[in-house]
């Protein structure tokens, strides 16, 4: 599954030159290492407690701009209900594609905004473009 959520986020940055933010990184960053592969892709990671050198600083209830101003799509794996609606509004105030992967049995907690269920091979996960 894993596999294909990495595969569906290549595809739809195809080969230009992207800016990718990944936020509430946690521990798990198997689908980072994957785009990270890509010469294509600069990736951003970000979470309020980052677990290694290699993930920026940032709350996202209260997120610094900066850092996501060249993003073209963000993506959040399992983020905390409460965060969801954070990604949102982020996502729309700079004009990204957002694709949250819940867990397996949780609903969205977006608001008003609706996100369109995408199922990809053995991937499910939900996006707003």
């Amino acid at each position: 599954m894993w596999n294909d959520f990495a595969q569906y986020i290549m595809n739809e940055v195809g080969d230009e030159p992207v800016t990718i933010a990944e936020i509430a990184v946690g521990k798990f960053d198997k689908i980072a290492e994957e785009l990270s592969k890509k010469d294509n892709i600069t990736l951003i990671k970000t979470d309020i407690s980052p677990k290694d050198s290699t993930v920026i600083m940032d709350d996202i209830t209260n997120p610094n701009l900066k850092l996501y101003e060249n993003v073209d799509l963000i993506y959040s794996i399992r983020p905390p209900s409460e965060l969801q609606p954070h990604l949102v509004k982020l996502a729309c105030e700079i004009d990204s594609q957002l694709i949250i992967k819940p867990l397996t049995n949780e609903d969205l907690n977006t608001g008003k905004v609706k996100m369109k269920l995408k199922n990809f091979n053995r991937a499910s996960f939900y996006i707003l473009k």
